[in-house]
């Protein structure tokens, strides 16, 4: 939902999940937390006489990542120096591409509106700082840790086309989404860290540093919209300067008056030479790519004539996706969609897990659900082996047997509702009374007495005749 008034561009930086550091053979973002200041040499550190050599795969990630948003390729990379005396780049610059980034002018659609692409360029990422005791101004000391110093970053552009916070959020998640299709970002081991830029009323733009992920850019451009507003509403001005979001306060707080470009000094990176980009490589970096999430979307739709809803649910995973595919041959789209977007999903979400960590197998979800599909189990009993695969990994038809999860008998079934319409007397007068939602309680009572072995439908069919004769 549009705000209007309000003008929000992002500038969005994206770790890649690449083995080592963009300019050097340090591991990047190593399994585990390596001590502070052990994952680093002459060159991430900027020591005299190092020389950087770019890192092959960040150039190949890159170039996907401009195509994939729909840019235009520049013909050469370019490395600049950034200038700046902060103690989280120990060389007091930065190497980044200023004048002509490796991509430009492409779009990102947007649930009915377009999102301009400005530029895609390279960065190395700064140094860590822990602030030790408080916030940034409210500490007693802070750290430096340089493990992170020279990560590779793609940083993304966007044009001032948001207009409200929710519109934000919804293109990070997308955003994402894209990255983690093409393999450069690992959401469970990287971040996506983004600088937003926000006016009201066409005043002046201000700059909110450090906001991490897709909730909190939602968060913090709430609160900065309030405080312009606030402020005109009083009569005050906004000045233009860059601010920090505080996410434990829920507040951005002012840090400096806003730099122009000007004042960061860029030159030419002089240890750097320009690196061609053929029409070659463009085709081959376009051949590459991957089937990117709307693509899948629309081909889920078209192909396996599934609800929009269910498709949205299952492209945010790609190897969720993958597997739902794997299932749709054995048991139909319908239920594999239905399973996959539903049960599965959620029991992933709340054990904070990728269907990639879990230790599920597209085989064993087969097997549930056919099982399912033949009449065998129940949905009931369905979901308890879908958790137990989660939490306890083994084949599906041991954990049915072990917990006797297999559907009961007619008669069986018969048993459990003259057992539960004897054992609720007050419901059973409360159906009598014309209250027909007393039978659902009464359903659930059979679910319970049957642990989960008797089919829903059935044993309602079954109450309701005993019920009414």
């Amino acid at each position: 939902m549009s705000d209007e008034g309000v003008k929000i561009g992002l500038e969005t930086h994206v770790q890649l999940d690449t083995e080592t550091k963009l300019f050097c053979d340090c591991p990047n973002n190593t399994e585990g937390t390596p001590a502070p200041n052990t994952s680093t040499c002459e060159i991430c550190l900027g020591m005299p006489g190092s020389k950087p050599v770019p890192n092959q795969a960040v150039i190949d990630y890159a170039l996907q990542t401009g195509l994939a948003l729909d840019c235009a390729i520049h013909d050469s990379i370019v490395f600049s120096r950034k200038t700046y005396f902060y103690p989280d780049m120990s060389k007091n610059f930065q190497i980044t591409q200023y004048e002509d980034p490796i991509a430009r002018n492409g779009t990102v659609e947007l649930d009915g509106m377009e999102i301009g692409i400005r530029r895609v360029h390279i960065e190395e990422d700064p140094a860590k700082l822990d602030h030790v005791g408080g916030s940034m101004d409210s500490a007693n000391y802070t750290l430096v840790d340089y493990n992170r110093a020279g990560t590779p970053l793609l940083e993304i552009v966007t044009d001032p086309d948001f207009t409200a916070p929710e519109e934000a959020r919804t293109y990070l998640q997308k955003l994402a989404r894209i990255m983690q299709y093409l393999g450069a970002y690992d959401p469970e081991r990287l971040t996506i860290k983004s600088d937003a830029n926000v006016s009201v009323n066409g005043g002046n733009r201000v700059e909110i540093k450090n906001i991490t992920g897709t909730r909190e850019i939602e968060e913090a451009l709430k609160h900065e919209i309030q405080r312009q507003r606030r402020a005109y509403r009083n009569g005050k001005d906004v000045p233009q300067e860059t601010r920090n979001w505080d996410p434990d306060a829920g507040v951005t707080r002012s840090m400096r008056s806003k730099e122009s470009e000007e004042d960061y000094g860029y030159i030419v990176e002089p240890d750097l030479i320009m690196i061609p980009v053929s029409e070659d490589a463009v085709q081959s970096a376009d051949a590459s790519l991957p089937e990117l999430p709307d693509e899948k979307r629309s081909r889920f739709l078209e192909e396996h004539g599934i609800e929009k809803e269910l498709a949205d649910a299952l492209i945010t995973d790609p190897a969720l996706a993958d597997a739902f595919e794997e299932s749709v041959e054995a048991v139909g789209a319908d239920m594999a969609a239905s399973w996959f977007s539903g049960p599965i999903k959620k029991t992933l979400n709340y054990h904070e897990l990728t269907y990639t960590e879990s230790p599920l197998r597209s085989a064993w979800i087969v097997t549930v659900l056919a099982k399912l599909d033949d009449g065998e189990i129940s949905d009931q009993a369905a979901e308890t082996v879908i958790r137990e695969l989660v939490e306890n990994p083994r084949e599906p038809e041991a954990i049915i047997k072990e917990q006797g999860l297999e559907k009961a008998g007619g008669d069986e079934i018969q048993q459990f509702v003259e057992d539960v319409i004897e054992e609720n007397p007050d419901a059973v007068d409360d159906y009598n009374s014309g209250d027909e939602n007393a039978v659902n309680f009464l359903v659930g009572q059979v679910m319970q007495k049957s642990q989960g072995s008797a089919d829903p439908k059935e044993a309602r069919e079954l109450l309701i005749e005993q019920l009414s004769s």
